[in-house]
């Protein structure tokens, strides 16, 4: 859920974005695709807004053109803290690997050989048609 941080009543103009820049005002620049011209100049002042930020916070203006705040959605806080102690305390295990049967064990050992009988064949046949 949003609140309100400060009142500020913008009315928005289409192809700009707007935004809260680093001093805490409003402020707003040329989007890249909005409004048909190229981005060009600098981003200008809209309104003095002096909000001062605090961290784990998303400020936006809201649809009413007022600077509002949203409590950022960051997951897995508490697993972090507690996925790193039971890694500590489990090693993690090597991966099982499984046992062949002894049908798919003799046909890798035919192909293999077969491939070995043909191979010198094959060579001897591409020099005799060079």
């Amino acid at each position: 859920m949003a609140t309100k941080v400060a009142k500020t009543s913008i009315r928005r103009e289409r192809g700009w974005l707007y935004y809260l820049d680093k001093q805490g005002d409003v402020s707003r620049a040329r989007m890249a695709r909005g409004g048909g011209k190229p981005a060009k100049g600098r981003p200008e002042k809209v309104t003095k807004a002096g909000v001062r930020r605090e961290d784990g916070f998303l400020y936006f203006i809201d649809k009413q053109g007022d600077v509002s705040r949203a409590k950022m959605a960051r997951s897995g806080g508490r697993r972090k803290a507690a996925g790193k102690a039971s890694a500590r305390r489990t090693a993690r295990k090597p991966a099982r690997r499984r046992a062949t049967t002894t049908a798919k064990v003799r046909r890798r050992a035919t192909t293999t050989a077969k491939a070995r009988r043909r191979a010198p064949a094959r060579r001897t046949a591409r020099r005799a048609g060079r």
